[in-house]
Formats: C-alpha cells, sequence, structure tokens
C-alpha cells in the first residue's frame, strides 16, 4: 500500500481513539496499516483516555463496541479471502481443462499423424502485421496431354501454399500412379520409406 497523509483524518482518529477503537478497525476505515495508524497516533500523541468522565457508565459498551468491530473486521478479512481463494481455484480448474483440452488435442493430432492423415494447421496469433491468408481448399490444376507429351499446370496460387514451399518447391523427381478416378504423384528419392 501507498504511504498516504492522515493528518486531515486528525480530528476522527482522535475521536475514534477516544471512543477506544483499535488500530486494526481505524486502520480498516481509512484503508491504511495498521502500523501507519499506530506510528501516527505516536507521532501525535493521541492516547486511549484511561477514564472518560463524560461517558462513564457507556465505557463497558464501547469496550462491546470494539469486540464486535473487530469480529466484523476479520468476518470482512475471512470473506475476502475466501472469494480470493474461490477465484484462484476457477482459475486453476479453467487452466486444467485448457491444458487438457491441449493433451487431447496433440493426442488427436499424432493419431492423426500415424493414421497418415494430414495434421490439422495450429492457429497463429492474432494481431501482428498483416500475413497472407493461406489458401484454403483445393487448387485447380489442368493436365495437358498435348502434341510434344504430357504436362500438368497447377493453380499459381499453389506458389503461396507453404507446404508447397517446404516440400514440394523446384525440381523433385516424383513416381506416378494411375487410377480409375485419380492420378497420384507422390516423391522419390529422400522420402522412400513412407
Amino acid at each position: 500500500m501507498a504511504r498516504r497523509s492522515l493528518r486531515p483524518q486528525l480530528n476522527q482518529i482522535r475521536q475514534w481513539v477516544r471512543q477506544g477503537r483499535t488500530d486494526a478497525w481505524i486502520a480498516h476505515q481509512l484503508e491504511v496499516t495498521t502500523q501507519q495508524i499506530a506510528s501516527f497516533k505516536k507521532e501525535n500523541e493521541l492516547v486511549a483516555d484511561e477514564v472518560d468522565t463524560e461517558a462513564g457508565a457507556d465505557f463497558d459498551d464501547e469496550i462491546d463496541l470494539r469486540a464486535e468491530d473487530d469480529a466484523l473486521i476479520a468476518a470482512e478479512l475471512e470473506a475476502a479471502q475466501a472469494a480470493k481463494a474461490k477465484a484462484e481455484a476457477e482459475a486453476a480448474e479453467a487452466k486444467a481443462k485448457e491444458e487438457a483440452a491441449k493433451a487431447k488435442a496433440r493426442k488427436q493430432q499424432a493419431s492423426d499423424d500415424e493414421d497418415g492423415e494430414k495434421p490439422s494447421r495450429r492457429r497463429g496469433r492474432r494481431g501482428g502485421r498483416g500475413r497472407r491468408k493461406a489458401h484454403t481448399g483445393p487448387l485447380e490444376g489442368t493436365f495437358d496431354h498435348g502434341e510434344e507429351g504430357y504436362g500438368l499446370w497447377l493453380d499459381p496460387a499453389v506458389q503461396d501454399d507453404p507446404v508447397y514451399a517446404e516440400h514440394w518447391a523446384g525440381h523433385r523427381p516424383i513416381e506416378i500412379t494411375i487410377e480409375e478416378d485419380q492420378i497420384v504423384i507422390r516423391r522419390v528419392g529422400e522420402d522412400d520409406d513412407e
């Protein structure tokens, strides 16, 4: 807590001290520490009167009020601690659920990789510099069987695909399998074991 001046509340603190209020109660009312109240009382020579002649009969009532005030403050502090503990428990539970979801996603991705399926792409962070939007969905191409031979013409957007850029760009030896409803193109050489 930042230390703040209690000088403006001198009369109020003096009155509370005469009533027999505890340092904890006064500190709670002024939202400062009990050490600040104790040092302020010492600096300003604020001491509770042993016997208050005007309130002699009510002195026992004031003692009861102090105990009651301390009990109220203790109850408020306990409620605040309980609320903080509950919030921390909820945060820990949410974090545990998030970790479990991440673990499940990793496990799913690992099983997809074992099945030979293409792993799902992790979501990137939001914001930052503008990034090129990755092409989603199938790209188009043309299979050309002209006079000079056969050729495959791919959509120019294929060069923006990160998988193509990493694994297929440049000249690569390939193997072609022709089936009734598809033509499969596979790399040969470094990935023969797949």
